[in-house]
Parts: structure tokens; C-alpha cells; sequence
């Protein structure tokens, strides 16, 4: 699975979103396209807005099946919330975002694709300690021990089975089940899966106030495939750098990726084809395809040049969402085999209260220790950095002097919307947008935050795609 984090989740940019491709309202001179020359013109069956995991997975797929594309990504790399720090003294790598993926043909065969060698995922390190402190106070949680799961697990499962259809996207049944929409901490109390949150809470990592979100959120964050892998095994790269494939998918597609570049207007009035103008270094290109297919999270603030109809902007404009930052530090006064995780002494659960840091741990590369930081919403990186550091000056020394030898925030992250939307079919009308006006959608909004299962969503969408030429 895609996930990020020890617990598995990962990060981008703040001015850019998951998939990366933000949208601006800078705009050229005029959207004539009879004024731009024809070495600014890209002509292509498909324009990919976004090169994160979807984006990626579907360009190359998509030329894959014989058919044209054209990326337009934001940062100036490709693989979204995928992003690994290589240390320039020891060249130990580190992978911050992404780090996991699910036992699955669909992971094997793209991996295999480009001769990049996975091998079983493993999270322990000999010799690590992990302590449970208070990070508001510094203090140690005397007596803290985690909760053994085991039980609420199986009871959590057997619930998780009666909605299938949640696997492959939000395929809902109507009415809703009033389950799905429970605040996922009435959904604990009311099975008894209390021993179970903090397991969830860690690794979900980014969802934000997990007790407050309706529960549906939750199960499609830990669904069947996902319990499944966590039996079995997760994938990770053999060489601990899951930015290998993104790095030789941009090999691949060359010219066909515009980096570092923007959508700043969209034209999608005629029947046979859309117009996308793209600022990019070298200026304004105008991208003609006879389908675009969004893979970045579709709020408002992302679709700015974009010509919405009244139903997409309704729909966008109804999704809140989470932050998730992440980084690497050195000169954290920790030792190197030692992960602090941050617990809340007094709290339900002992979950502790968001935006905080979720915890520092251990790299396996000498003086560098990964940070993990949620928030309900989005924070400025600027403040999200100051926390840290506040946080680490607490747990060790006023005179500490921690530094970021990197640092990516990504936000929105976990798109969610109001249990009163879910019950009023919000999941069915966003489905509906697929093939609207030459235009369809993939990415986390559509699904989940899990790489895995992102390509077999992306994967199902292509014949849906292709099908229309």
C-alpha cells in the first residue's frame, strides 16, 4: 500500500498539492489558441493534470494501451506524496513519504516494469528503544504500554466485512448505513474496539481528528486489503528508495511531463476536444486533448483557471481536509536508536491533541531522525516547523539546535465531507463527474490514501477513459 510514515503516510510541498499540480488564476496575454505557434502547442489523446501516484500510474498505462499524454506537474520531480531524502555523507537513503505497498499483482507488474526489485517491508530495527512521552510536558507516560489490538481487531473485521463494496471506491448503498456515518469514536464505543484506536491512530497517520470523522473514512483507510497486507507483509523498494520508480517513469516519458508547471486556464466548451494552457519556465504552452483526467485533490483552491460547472464547483466546495507534514532532522540531541511517540497522558484513549507531532523516530542513518506532524487542517509550513523544533527543544535542551535536512509539508491531505453529504449520495453525483465535459478524476478524494490501491482504482478507470476515443 501507498502509505506514508512509520505509520505509512507521506508529504509534499505547502504551495503544492498531493499530486502536485496547483492551478492558478496567472494567466497569459489571451486564450486565442490561433495566437500560439505551434512549438508552443502539445497535442495529445490525454492531458494528466497532477504526476503524483495516479497521475504517474496513468500516463504510463495510458501509453501503455497506444494512446498520447502529457503530464502537467507542479513540483520538479514526479511521484507526489513519494519523496526520499539521500544523505550526502553517508548516501543512506530515507524514504519520508511513501514507504509501503500491498503484496498485489498490480504493485508487482508496475515495479517489475521498470526493473525496480521489491522486497518485504520490515519497521523494526535491532536495538531500537521507542518511548511514550508527553511531548506538551517532556515527561515520560509512567506506566504507558501499548494496548494489544488482537481482540477489537477481529470485531473491527467482521464489521469491516459487511461493506465490501468499499474496497474498490466509495460505492455506497442508499440510505447509508447509519454505521458508515458514526463518528468513528461512537463507531468504538459502540463495538468495543477502544484497544484498537491507538494502533489506528498511528497508522493512519494524517487523517486528522480520527475520533470525529464519520467512520466510513476510517475503513477506507483500513479496509480488507489493507488487514490483509498487515498478516501477510507489505512491499517496499530493495534498495529503500520508492522514488526509483517515479525517477525511471520520468526517464520514460521524457517530453511528455511538463515540470515545475501550472494549469492557468481551461477551455472544456466543445464536444471533441479541451484546450489547457500550462505556465511553465519557458512560458505559456496551450495543451490540446480530447480528454483531461484531474489526478491532484479537487478543491477550489487547486481549480482556480478551471472553467467548473455548477456541479463540480458544488461538490469541490463541500470537501475539508487534514495537513500532514514531514521531515528529516539531525542535531535532535536523541540518540540515534531511539523513537519517541508522542501520547496524551489524560486523553481518551491517550490519544494525544492534534496539530502536534505524532513522534520522532529512529532512521537507521547515523544523526537523522524522521518527524511525523498531523493537524485537523491546514497549517503553514513556517508554523509547523516551529512547532517542531519547540517540541524537540522539550524533549531534550534548551540548547538544542535541531535543523531540517528536510522538510515537506502536503496538504489538503485526507479529503473528507460531512456526514449529512455522505447520507445525501455526495459520493454517487462526484462519480457522476466521470466522462463530464471530456474530463474524468483519480486520485485520494476518489478513494483512499494508499498507493496500491490508487493504481487499481486508476487502472478500472482506463477502459472508461480509452473507451471514449
Amino acid at each position: 500500500m501507498g502509505r506514508t510514515t512509520a505509520s505509512c503516510r507521506t508529504v509534499l510541498g505547502l504551495f503544492f498539492a498531493i499530486s502536485g499540480a496547483l492551478i492558478s488564476n496567472a494567466s497569459p496575454n489571451n486564450y486565442d489558441a490561433s495566437n500560439y505557434p505551434t512549438s508552443d502547442v502539445v497535442t495529445r489523446d490525454v492531458c494528466v493534470i497532477g504526476g503524483g501516484s495516479s497521475g504517474t500510474y496513468a500516463a504510463i498505462r495510458l501509453r501503455d494501451l497506444g494512446h498520447s499524454v502529457v503530464v502537467v506537474e507542479a513540483q520538479d520531480r514526479l511521484g507526489g506524496h513519494t519523496e526520499t531524502y539521500e544523505d550526502p555523507v553517508t548516501k543512506g537513503t530515507i524514504d519520508i513519504g511513501v514507504i509501503e505497498f500491498h503484496n498485489t499483482d498490480i504493485v508487482k507488474n508496475y515495479f517489475a516494469r521498470f526493473n525496480v526489485s521489491l522486497t518485504k517491508a520490515t519497521f523494526s530495527t535491532a536495538g531500537q528503544v521507542t518511548e511514550y512521552v508527553d511531548y506538551k510536558t517532556a515527561k515520560k507516560v509512567t506506566g504507558y504500554t501499548p494496548t494489544d489490538p488482537t481482540a477489537a481487531l477481529k470485531t473491527y473485521t467482521a464489521q469491516l466485512a459487511k461493506y465490501p463494496y468499499l474496497t474498490p471506491g466509495f460505492n455506497l448503498t442508499y440510505p447509508v448505513p447509519n454505521d458508515l456515518v458514526l463518528p468513528f469514536g461512537d463507531f468504538v464505543k459502540k463495538y468495543d474496539l477502544g484497544d484498537l484506536v491507538m494502533t489506528i491512530f498511528n497508522y493512519g497517520q494524517g487523517i486528522g481528528d480520527l475520533l470525529a470523522h464519520p467512520t466510513v473514512y476510517v475503513m477506507k483507510l483500513i479496509g480488507l486489503d489493507t488487514l490483509a497486507n498487515i498478516q501477510t507483509g507489505f512491499l517496499t523498494t530493495t534498495r529503500n528508495d520508492n522514488s526509483e520508480l517515479y525517477d525511471k517513469a520520468r526517464a520514460e516519458l521524457k517530453d511528455d511531463v511538463l515540470l515545475s508547471s501550472r494549469v492557468v486556464h481551461v477551455d472544456r466548451s466543445v464536444n471533441d476536444h479541451t484546450k489547457v494552457w500550462v505556465q511553465g519556465p519557458s512560458g505559456v504552452k496551450l495543451i490540446k486533448a480530447k480528454k483531461i483526467l484531474i489526478a491532484i485533490p479537487p478543491k477550489l483552491d487547486n481549480l482556480n483557471g478551471f472553467d467548473l460547472s455548477k456541479s463540480e464547483r458544488s461538490l469541490f466546495s463541500q470537501f475539508g481536509n487534514s495537513g500532514y507534514y514531514t521531515g528529516v532532522l539531525r542535531n535532535a540531541g536523541i540518540p540515534d536508536n531511539v523513537s519517541i511517540t508522542n501520547i496524551g497522558p489524560h486523553t481518551l484513549y491517550n490519544l494525544p491533541a492534534l496539530p502536534a507531532v505524532y513522534g520522532i523516530s529512529s532512521t537507521g542513518v547515523p544523526g537523522l531522525h524522521n518527524v511525523k506532524y498531523g493537524s485537523p487542517s491546514t497549517l503553514p509550513a513556517a508554523q509547523v516547523e516551529a512547532d517542531i523544533v519547540a517540541s524537540v527543544k522539550r524533549l531534550t535542551s534548551p540548547k538544542t539546535k535541531p535543523e531540517f535536512a528536510i522538510f515537506k509539508a502536503h496538504t489538503p491531505f485526507e479529503l473528507t465531507v460531512s456526514p449529512a453529504a455522505i447520507k445525501n449520495r455526495f459520493y454517487e453525483k462526484l462519480y457522476a463527474l466521470q466522462g463530464q465535459r471530456n474530463t474524468f478524476y483519480t486520485g485520494a478524494a476518489f478513494h483512499t490514501q494508499d498507493s496500491s490501491l490508487l493504481w487499481e482504482f486508476t487502472e478500472a478507470l482506463l477502459d472508461d477513459i480509452t473507451g471514449w476515443f
